[in-house]
C-alpha cells in the first residue's frame, strides 16, 4: 500500500534486475581491460607497430578511456602481424519483461471505477426520479385544472337554468298582470264609452238611463275588427307585454272620423303613431247592433290581438 502512495498512479513501472545489468557491466569491462593490458604487454617487442583495437558490442556500453601507448622506437618497422582475434560478443541482456501491476494499485483503480459507475447509476437514478416527479405533477395539475373547469360548467349550468326559471316565471307575471290591465282596462273603456253615450242624451237623463243607452259589449270588439286592418306595425312580435293606446275618436252621424286625439299613450311611441294612423285610414266605424252611431268614443287598441 506504500508503493501505490509513494509513486504517483500514472508513472511506468520500476525496472527489475538493475544490479545484475550492473555487474554484467562490471564484468565486460574488467575483461576489456584485460584485453587492451595484454595487447599492450604484447606489443612492447620494439620490431612491432604499435596497433590499435576497437571492441564493439551489441549492446550500448560505456567505453573504458583510452590507454595512451608508449612511443614506438625508431627502427625499421617490420610487417604487422594479423590483427587479433576479436573477443566473443557479449550476449545481449534480454529486456525485462514489464512489471505485473501492483495489486494495490489495481484494486484502487478498480475501486475507482466502481465508485464512478455507482455515481453514475445513482444521478441517473436521481433524473428518472425527478422525471416522474414531474410528470406526476403535470397531471395531477392537468386533473384539478378540469375538475375546476367541470365544477365552473356545472356552477354556470345551474345559473343558467336558474336565470330561466326566474325568467319563465317573471313571464308568467307579466303575462297575468298584462291580462288583469287588459281586462281592467276593457271594463274601464266600456265605461267611458257608456258614459260619453249617455252624455249625449236628454238633459233629464238619469245614470241608469245612461248606462241602458251605452254601447253594447262587442261594440269595442267591432271598431277593433274594422281599424286593424289599416294598422301598420311590423314590430308587434318583439313587444314586451301588450300595451294599450287610447283615443279620443269624435264620429258624424253617419260614422265618419272626424277627429282622432290620443288620450292615453301605450308607452310605444311607434305603437301610438301605428294606431293612429290606421284610425284616420280607417274613416268611418261601423255601427253598434241597434245601429246606433256615437257621436264620440274611447277607442282602446293593443298591438297584439
Amino acid at each position: 500500500m506504500s508503493l501505490a502512495l509513494d509513486r504517483p498512479e500514472f508513472a511506468p513501472p520500476p525496472q527489475r534486475g538493475t544490479p545484475r545489468a550492473v555487474v554484467l557491466a562490471l564484468i565486460a569491462h574488467a575483461l576489456l581491460i584485460a584485453a587492451l593490458t595484454w595487447g599492450v604487454r604484447w606489443k612492447s617487442d620494439p620490431d612491432e607497430g604499435a596497433v590499435d583495437a576497437e571492441l564493439w558490442s551489441s549492446t550500448v556500453q560505456q567505453a573504458a578511456p583510452r590507454l595512451s601507448a608508449p612511443p614506438a622506437p625508431v627502427p625499421t618497422p617490420a610487417p604487422p602481424p594479423p590483427a587479433p582475434a576479436p573477443p566473443p560478443p557479449v550476449a545481449k541482456e534480454p529486456e525485462p519483461a514489464p512489471a505485473p501491476r501492483a495489486p494495490d494499485i489495481a484494486l484502487e483503480r478498480e475501486k475507482k471505477l466502481k465508485e464512478q459507475k455507482e455515481q453514475k447509476e445513482r444521478e441517473l437514478e436521481q433524473q428518472q426520479q425527478q422525471q416522474k416527479k414531474k410528470e406526476l405533477e403535470a397531471k395531477q395539475r392537468a386533473q384539478d385544472e378540469a375538475d375546476r373547469k367541470k365544477e365552473q360548467q356545472q356552477k354556470l349550468a345551474e345559473q343558467k337554468k336558474q336565470q330561466e326559471a326566474d325568467a319563465k316565471q317573471a313571464e308568467a307575471k307579466k303575462a297575468e298582470a298584462a291580462a288583469k290591465q287588459a281586462a281592467a282596462d276593457r271594463a274601464a273603456m266600456l265605461k267611458r264609452m257608456q258614459g260619453l253615450a249617455g252624455a249625449s242624451g236628454s238633459d233629464d237623463s238619469k245614470g241608469t238611463a245612461t248606462r241602458s243607452s251605452g254601447p253594447s259589449s262587442g261594440y269595442a270588439g267591432r271598431i277593433a275588427a274594422a281599424v286593424r286592418p289599416n294598422i301598420t306595425f311590423p314590430d308587434a312580435d318583439t313587444v314586451n307585454g301588450n300595451p294599450a293606446a287610447e283615443f279620443e275618436v269624435s264620429l258624424a252621424p253617419d260614422g265618419t272620423i272626424v277627429g282622432v286625439k290620443l288620450s292615453k299613450s301605450s308607452g310605444l311611441p311607434g305603437w301610438d303613431d301605428a294606431a293612429e294612423r290606421g284610425l284616420r285610414k280607417t274613416d268611418k266605424l261601423p255601427r253598434d247592433t241597434d245601429g246606433r252611431i256615437f257621436p264620440s268614443l274611447i277607442v282602446s287598441l293593443r298591438p297584439k290581438r
